[in-house]
């Protein structure tokens, strides 16, 4: 299969001007096919060869203006196209393959219920997967679609979908889209249904899950009217399509995909287990990201892959920042949940080999496989984190009229960096184009360090930049109390590199903070007064965000060498009982449990880690045993449960349906202590079967996969590689259930003969099963328990095969980065 690369897209964008398709497709051929026919009407300016795109399993026939083309012309995903100038119009019919990589058309059978349900997934160029198309974002046009579904399927669409008298389905034509937002969602749909400002809203959801989605139904739709509402407060342009659906679908790979009119979300977002405000918070997050989208991204669209950026950054943001307006009653400290979490991300993916610019070169973007590598934490959050750089510095009201600009110049058209920044531009008299070359254009992280200089009650504040980018921030002055408590002196605005120090009158303080409300994206280092201060006190720093920016400091002080991981834990260990902002308990927990204990500590070190871990787990739970705080509470019980290292108390728990003092144990726990159980060689395959019995959901179906391949035994290890690597009959949730069980640090000498078989294996799955598929290998295949020289040295020498496709070779450049790094911790 060929990939299309820049230059062929400006060649045929050149070229074509495509007006409108009509895409018939009939579900109802079996369960691994489907028929497709694609009709396209389109104008060549002039005479001229070029070729439309299609992944078929049979081409049955091919026909450009009444005459039949030549169907063995098919070279790959290329079918030749020799063009007069003037209109045309090109039928094309096939027989597509249904996926279960959750690429282009996706069918799941539920095994709760034996319904069957089918979604797309169009992104880049697998709308090839479900209609011939000329596949690139800058050859906009409106579609058409008609689906023949079984009896009692219920068909979505990008816009209003009608049920025809012959029982097929017909959607109303979109405006002028890109083709990979095309969507179709089908099967026995449970739906909840509204109507928010004239316009028709639905949530749907399969009917295993109809009592959660209902359970949830108010909160999900009071977020995402609050959020309509909030972006029609900011945005000149009204939302442009004419209805509003967000379908969670099964076995969806990302977190959900902005389709115009009908968003796709993964269904773990219909809670079916307890969770903690921070998971429903990010739930929110999600609606209003893929919300913003439906403006930028989808309005307008970018012309070509290099400005990923410009729609992940952009919703990334707006996400963060308007559930943070609109629903701060629900949600009050959205913007430290993104300090934790998010920026953590950007800052890890910024530190790598791979890194890259936020807004990279067009010559680094050369064709689709390689825009497919930027979906990562520098689009992401670094860019999200940018942005809210620039409207510290731009000001809001001048960001939002850059904005608005944008949108007015290239509604329903496509649009570049340069074109962004104009607009911005044309919004103040700031230098945004300067901006822009030094932070959109650059890579890597900046460092700040304060330095305080002066005696008696006069001091100046210097800030040491280790880097490039202008930064404006605000620096927290704190004195400490009698009673040991932090107070804020005063917060000064700040502008890095500075004119001149900042002057400071009273007492040394007892900390200065840099960045203190977290507006800049950069690593952050604590004089040696302040230091202690955090080390000692951070508990008593009053403001939550505060309190972000230094763990996160911390984070990285660690990851740098200049903290040692045994310090963090008892930092940890002495203020995280204390702690009242549950996304710090969360990601503090995450980051010691899964990187620390994990990695970063030595193996005869490691009890020690996970014993620290399990104290804090245990002054939390006695904390909340009142139950005033029981996100809190399942919290840690999630932490006990991972970091245990003895069965009894698990077993026990399990035995009798509940944790001691609650809460009782949903599916989501029974399989999370059946996991560490079997991890611990304390549960076997009859309890597996027995446990599946009792919950046959899709959850239960992951939860036993990933159990099965956790258990000790030869045995079990050899089935689950072979489940993964020599056949290809999991789909992409089982396979990485059954990866994220296999290894164990606990196993290491179990699985020790594994790692040298795992490249050559990875490699062949890439190049069979696609990039989707090949990610997951090296995300959660990959050994990162093997933390020596020989793991390195030989995932290196595996990085230069020729066979290994992109998705896979960036994934491991990445996690062998994070080896050595994890090396360099324990050697420091």
């Amino acid at each position: 299969m060929s990939v299309l690369t820049r230059d062929e897209a400006q060649t045929r964008a050149q070229l074509l001007d495509v007006h409108h398709y009509r895409v018939d497709l009939d579900l109802t051929t079996g369960d691994e096919t489907f028929r497709s026919q694609s009709v396209v009407r389109f104008t060549a300016r002039a005479a001229g060869d070029t070729f439309v795109e299609l992944k078929p399993e049979i081409l049955h026939s091919a026909v450009l203006d009444g005459e039949p083309l030549d169907t063995a012309a098919l070279d790959g995903n290329r079918l030749p196209l020799s063009l007069t100038e003037g209109e045309h119009e090109l039928s094309v019919t096939t027989t597509m393959r249904y996926s279960r990589t959750g690429e282009g058309m996706h069918r799941f059978t539920d095994p709760t219920d034996g319904e069957s349900y089918v979604y797309t997934q169009l992104f880049m160029e697998d709308v090839q997967r479900v209609f011939a198309a000329f596949d690139q974002p800058d050859l906009k046009a409106v579609f058409e679609l008609g689906v023949t579904a079984p009896e009692g399927w219920t068909v979505l669409s990008n816009g209003i979908t009608e049920q025809q008298p012959d029982g097929s389905w017909r959607a109303a034509p979109t405006p002028l889209l890109s083709t990979y937002f095309v969507c179709v969602a089908a099967g026995p749909w449970h739906s909840v249904r509204t109507e928010h400002a004239g316009l028709p809203f639905g949530i749907h959801c399969r009917r295993s899950l109809a009592p959660h989605l209902d359970a949830d139904a108010d909160e999900i739709l009071a977020v995402t009217k609050a959020c309509y509402d909030r972006y029609h407060e900011k945005f000149d342009e009204p939302y442009p399509f004419d209805s509003y659906d967000q379908a969670f679908v099964p076995e969806f790979n990302a977190g959900a995909m902005e389709n115009p009119g009908l968003v796709t979300f993964r269904d773990e977002f219909v809670f079916r287990s307890a969770v903690t405000v921070t998971e429903r918070q990010t739930r929110a997050m999600v609606i209003a990201h893929e919300m913003a989208h439906m403006w930028f991204g989808d309005l307008v669209t970018l012309r070509w892959w290099d400005d990923i950026w410009l729609n992940e950054s952009f919703a990334e943001y707006m996400g963060f920042q308007t559930v943070n307006e609109a629903c701060a009653d629900l949600f009050p400290d959205t913007w430290v949940d993104f300090g934790v979490t998010r920026k953590a991300w950007g800052y890890e993916a910024d530190q790598r080999p791979s890194t890259h610019p936020v807004a990279p070169d067009p010559e680094a973007v050369p064709d689709t496989a390689s825009a497919l590598l930027n979906f990562d934490g520098i689009s992401y959050a670094k860019g999200a984190s940018a942005l809210r750089q620039l409207v510290a510095w731009l000001g809001e009201k001048d960001f939002l009229a850059g904005i608005n600009i944008h949108f007015k110049r290239h509604k329903f058209g496509n649009a570049t960096l340069a074109d962004f920044i104009d607009n911005l531009a044309a919004a103040t008299d700031r230098d945004v184009h300067g901006w822009a070359e030094q932070w959109l254009r650059t890579t890597g992280v900046d460092t700040l360090t304060p330095r305080l200089d002066g005696e008696g009650t006069r001091w100046r504040l210097t800030v040491d930049r280790d880097g490039s980018r202008p930064h404006r921030i605000e620096a927290g002055v704190y004195d400490r109390r009698p009673d040991g408590e932090l107070t804020l002196r005063e917060r000064l605005a700040l502008d890095v590199p500075q004119a001149a120090p900042a002057e400071l009158t009273g007492p040394r303080p007892a900390l200065v903070t840099l960045n203190d409300g977290d507006l800049t994206y950069a690593k952050l280092r604590f004089d040696e007064v302040s230091e202690e201060t955090v080390l000692r006190g951070l508990s008593g720093i009053p403001d939550p965000l505060t309190r972000a920016v230094i763990w996160n400091a911390l984070r990285d002080m660690v990851r740098d060498g200049a903290l040692a991981p045994a310090e963090y834990l008892e930092t940890a260990r002495a203020h995280l009982p204390e702690e009242t902002e549950l996304s710090l308990v969360q990601g503090v927990l995450a980051f010691a449990r899964t990187q620390i204990a994990d990695r970063y500590v030595a193996e005869d070190e490691r009890p020690a880690a996970l014993a620290t871990i399990g104290e804090i787990a245990r002054a939390l739970l006695r904390r909340t045993e009142d139950g005033e705080a029981p996100g809190l509470r399942l919290t840690a019980v999630r932490t006990f449960v991972d970091s245990a290292t003895t069965p009894e108390k698990l077993a026990s728990w399990l035995e009798e349906g509940t944790v001691h003092g609650g809460p009782e144990l949903d599916p989501e726990l029974r399989w999370r202590i059946l996991a560490r159980l079997a991890v611990l060689g304390a549960t076997d395959e009859t309890v597996i079967a027995a446990e599946l019995e009792r919950d046959p959901s899709a959850t239960g179906q992951e939860g036993a996969a990933l159990c099965r391949a956790a258990l000790p035994d030869p045995a079990a290890k050899e089935a689950a590689w072979s489940a993964l690597f020599d056949t290809d009959d999991l789909s992409n949730y089982l396979f990485t259930a059954t990866a994220r069980g296999f290894w164990q640090p606990e196993q290491a000498e179990l699985v020790s003969a594994y790692v040298p078989r795992f490249y050559a294996a990875a490699t062949a799955l890439g190049a069979r099963r696609g990039p989707a598929m090949a990610e997951a290998a090296g995300r959660y295949a990959f050994p990162s328990y093997a933390i020596d020289t020989d793991s390195l040295a030989l995932g290196e020498s595996h990085l230069t095969a020729d066979t290994m496709i992109p998705a896979l070779h960036r994934k491991l450049v990445d996690q062998l980065d994070d080896l050595r790094r994890a090396l360099a911790v324990r050697k420091a």
